[in-house]
């Protein structure tokens, strides 16, 4: 038996991608000491770009099984 991960929609990687790193920078800009409007307008800016790029770039070809 040979067991593999469950199929994922790379849309939806992205965007899981995106929320993360959104939610870490936003945190981090709070935390040195940015204004709640600063911070929300750079983290979700900052999450767009981070969810085009995983979403244009981030998938792998698939494999071509050798006979």
């Amino acid at each position: 038996m040979h067991l593999r991960p469950p199929s994922i929609d790379h849309g939806i990687v992205s965007f899981v991608w995106a929320l993360v790193f959104t939610a870490f920078i936003w945190a981090g800009l709070l935390a040195v000491g940015v204004s709640n409007v600063t911070a929300v307008i750079v983290g979700l800016t900052a999450g767009f770009g981070i969810f085009l790029f995983v979403r244009l770039y981030g998938a792998e070809e698939p494999r071509r099984l050798r006979r």
